[in-house]
């Protein structure tokens, strides 16, 4: 971009290439900003003519960014959220917003803090929207990234080491988090397993045919690198990407599952199923929201992520209450699209 340019870029061009980018649709691109079709194409168009390149080609039912609109767009949207923060500081109101915010999450954690934040949006926030995404990586820092989701909610162990070596080097780190809660994980196999209803042994455990839980397809978890240290393996002879379809299939097979302790009550077949300790020590699980720098100082942001940190207090209360008395009756189940 030359300095001629520059000086005659219209500001409002960049409003419109930060929701395309956002979008990768034109007329949704449209809809958010209250403006035609058009009138977003013309925006794109002058601002192609500043920058010298088509910044995004149509594929499909959208557009697709050329690598310069990639390379821009963080700055630009880094730029805009500082303006709007500078210009109107604190203005959010849960009463009036109109928010839409977006969470990436397991069914797992989904099923915990879900109906508590349902409760929180009736209550506090009636015109803000939620949307639940699957969380299909143990990095999510792509989705916050490139502004698919707000807030990431899970067990990041990888990420955190990370963030915390360059915590050291960093003044500024790009990504920042907050512990919500530690989960537990326990062995879940149908009642009438042969295994059920005694003592499950390291070597029963290794011998047994196994699902795994894996949000990125890798048929390889944590209970398998506690196992490789071990000098031990497991046979896994299946992978799913959802806990609530490992409680599905192993309440009906031979097959063994590794499930958060909350999250069994919330499959609406917790008597289907057994539940035994693991026969060895894995690290502790914690779930943590991670989140870009960007939306730090951000009024909203910041009522969504306390929000967040109240529903994981009243969903771990929840939990704890439905597992210390049998249920007679369990007709919720957890969303299966997250």
């Amino acid at each position: 971009m030359n300095s001629l340019n520059f000086r005659n870029l219209d500001l409002n061009l960049l409003r419109v290439f930060d929701e395309v980018m956002t979008e990768r649709n034109l007329t949704r691109a449209a809809h958010s900003l209250s403006m035609t079709q058009p009138a977003v194409s013309n925006a794109l168009r002058r601002l192609r003519e500043v920058v010298g390149d088509d910044l995004v080609r149509r594929s499909g039912y959208g557009v697709e960014p050329t690598p310069l609109a990639l390379s821009l767009w963080p700055s630009v949207r880094d730029a805009l959220h500082l303006l709007r923060e500078s210009l109107a500081p604190g203005t959010f109101d849960p009463l009036s917003a109109h928010n839409a915010f977006v969470l990436a999450m397991a069914d797992a954690t989904a099923a915990k803090l879900v109906p508590g934040l349902i409760d929180i949006f009736e209550t506090e926030a009636p015109g803000v929207n939620l949307r639940v995404v699957p969380l299909t990586t143990r990095d999510p820092r792509g989705l916050l990234e490139d502004g698919s989701a707000d807030l990431a909610i899970g067990h990041f162990p990888g990420v955190l080491a990370e963030l915390g070596a360059l915590h050291l080097q960093e003044n500024n780190p790009q990504f920042l988090h907050q512990r919500l809660y530690d989960g537990e994980y326990v062995v879940v196999m149908r009642k009438g397993h042969p295994l059920a209803g005694q003592p499950l042994t390291l070597d029963a455990y290794c011998d047994a045919r196994h699902l795994l839980v894996s949000f990125s397809g890798r048929p390889f978890g944590f209970v398998d690198e506690s196992l490789a240290a071990l000098s031990r393996q497991r046979r896994v002879v299946l992978t799913v990407n959802q806990f609530f379809t490992a409680g599905r299939v192993v309440a009906t097979t031979d097959l063994l599952t590794v499930l958060p302790r909350h999250f069994v009550g919330a499959t609406g077949i917790e008597h289907e199923l057994a539940l035994l300790d693991l026969p060895l020590p894995v690290p502790a699980v914690h779930v943590d929201a991670l989140w870009h720098r960007q939306a730090t100082h951000s009024s909203g942001h910041r009522w969504l992520r306390q929000v967040v940190e109240r529903a994981s207090a009243v969903g771990f209360r929840s939990a704890e209450s439905s597992a210390s008395k049998p249920s007679r009756r369990r007709t919720r189940k957890p969303p299966d699209s997250v």
